[in-house]
């Protein structure tokens, strides 16, 4: 059981602070609820008796924070190539609640989007995905959203310019042109 104050996670939501327990009776039957305050001034009803099963979790504290911090800053995992699994495998990971996974998702989309760009589920998703993960880091840093944000960001550039080096992504320019423009001097039409 959780009290008034607990900062606690509820997963596809988010971090949150209990901001209070209220009996409410719904659809004629009464229930104790924890009123979450989430992020945005976004306020969510979950059953005390359900809870558990709904995944609510507490807030992870300073060190298992840093051990987050260190999963954007590896190489990315190996992912689908089908988009449309890649996006199942991401989901599935996202609804398990666990903070670990959900840094994997941000980290491997971050990178995709930096390599390829991704499709507006996937955005979304990583949109989704990334405000998770700030709002519980936000708890257990103790810091602002936008420092939090930063941080993530910082974390991904660097483990994407760490991982991912020029050679790999880009192609010289000159061998471009050379490659599809034929520069031979004449520029007659004549062929």
């Amino acid at each position: 059981m959780y009290n008034v104050g607990d900062k606690v996670v509820y997963p596809m939501h988010g971090a949150g602070v209990i901001d209070s327990i209220e009996e409410k009776e719904i659809l004629g039957e009464k229930q104790s609820y924890y009123i979450l305050k989430m992020p945005g001034e976004v306020k969510v009803m979950v059953p005390i008796l359900k809870a558990e099963q709904q995944g609510i979790r507490n807030v992870i504290d300073k060190t298992e924070a840093e051990k987050v911090i260190n999963v954007l800053e590896q190489d990315e995992t190996e992912m689908e190539k089908n988009w449309n699994k890649r996006y199942r495998e991401n989901m599935d990971k996202m609804k398990s609640g666990n903070i670990y996974e959900i840094a994997d998702v941000v980290r491997n989309l971050s990178f995709k989007q930096k390599e390829k760009g991704l499709s507006t589920g996937e955005k979304k998703m990583l949109h989704n995905a990334k405000q998770i993960l700030v709002s519980e880091l936000v708890l257990a840093e103790h810091a602002t959203q936008d420092e939090v944000e930063e941080l993530v960001d910082n974390k991904i550039n660097t483990s994407f310019a760490m991982f991912k080096t020029d050679t790999n992504l880009e192609i010289s320019t000159e061998n471009i042109v050379n490659k599809f423009i034929p520069f031979d001097g004449n520029t007659s039409s004549n062929s």
